[in-house]
C-alpha cells in the first residue's frame, strides 16, 4: 500500500465514522421545543403584542423616593417626565430642579428635590477628583439611566 492509497483509506474509514456516528450524535438530546426558548415562554415564531403599563401621572414634589432595585442602581423617577421631554443638553427640566449642588450632604424636607450627585459633575476620564460647576459629558441625558416608575411586573425575579 503506497502512501497515497494509505491517506485515501484513513480518509474513507473517517468518513464511514462520521456517517454512522451523526445520526447518534444529533440523538443525544432532544430538541428544545419552540414556546420554550424566551422569557414569555411563547412560540419564537409568534409576534407578541406587548402590554401596556402605566406611568405615574404624579407631579414632582408629590411623591416619596423610590427603594433602589439592588446597591448602588440609579434611582427611579417618582414623578411623570412627559412635560420634561425631550431632554436635550440645552433643554434640561431635570437639571432645573435637581441641579442643586448646595444641597449635597443635607437632609432634604419632603418635597426637595433630590441633588444630582457629584459623580455626575466629575470628568472620570480626565480628571477624576475634580468635580465641575457643569454636568460633565453625556451626564444631561438623564432617562438613560434614571426612569420613572411604572406598574409593570419584573421579567424575571431579582436576586441582588
Amino acid at each position: 500500500m503506497n502512501q497515497h492509497s494509505g491517506s485515501r483509506f484513513i480518509q474513507t474509514m473517517a468518513g464511514i465514522v462520521l456517517l454512522l456516528a451523526g445520526p447518534v450524535v444529533a440523538s443525544a438530546a432532544p430538541p428544545i421545543k419552540a414556546d420554550s426558548m424566551g422569557l414569555s415562554k411563547s412560540s419564537v415564531f409568534s409576534v407578541p403584542e406587548p402590554k401596556a403599563y402605566d406611568y405615574p401621572a404624579t407631579q414632582p414634589g408629590a411623591s416619596k423616593v423610590l427603594p433602589r432595585a439592588y446597591k448602588d442602581a440609579p434611582p427611579q423617577v417618582p414623578h411623570s417626565i412627559d412635560e420634561f421631554q425631550p431632554i436635550t443638553a440645552q433643554m434640561n427640566m431635570c437639571a432645573a430642579c435637581h441641579g442643586q449642588p448646595a444641597l449635597w450632604g443635607q437632609k432634604l424636607e419632603k418635597g426637595t428635590p433630590t441633588p444630582i450627585p457629584p459623580s455626575h459633575y466629575t470628568d472620570l476620564r480626565n480628571a477624576p477628583g475634580k468635580v465641575t460647576q457643569n454636568l460633565i459629558g453625556a451626564r444631561y441625558n438623564c432617562n438613560q439611566c434614571h426612569v420613572p416608575q411604572t406598574n409593570a411586573p419584573a421579567l424575571v425575579k431579582n436576586t441582588f
